[in-house]
């Protein structure tokens, strides 16, 4: 199977740099996100090979990829994955609807 290349929506960027700024914040160390950054990185990357790991949502060419509290949330268009969304599964999903980016 080729590989598949990988492209980040502006707002999955930014959903990743809150989470990550949230656990800096919380607790006053960098390590906590350093760790979760590559983890999220990493799973992301096996995507680029095996795009159809995420589980199926309504959408059909949108997939879910669960990493324990957080989920990545992509769509397969010919041979790229686009990232749209990187979820912290804790938070109230209304405010990701009402457009708030702030815990």
């Amino acid at each position: 199977m080729a590989k598949f290349k990988i492209e980040w929506s502006v707002d999955a960027r930014l959903d990743l740099f809150d989470i990550l700024e949230f656990f800096l914040k919380r607790n006053g160390s960098s390590s906590y996100s350093i760790k979760l950054n590559k983890s999220i990185n990493k799973n992301i990357q096996h995507l680029s090979k095996n795009p159809f790991l995420g589980v199926q949502t309504d959408y059909e060419s949108v997939r879910a990829l669960i990493l324990g509290e957080f989920q990545i949330i992509y769509e397969i268009i010919e041979d790229t994955i686009l990232i749209v969304m990187v979820w912290d599964l804790r938070r109230n999903p209304e405010e990701k609807l009402l457009g708030r980016r702030v815990r």
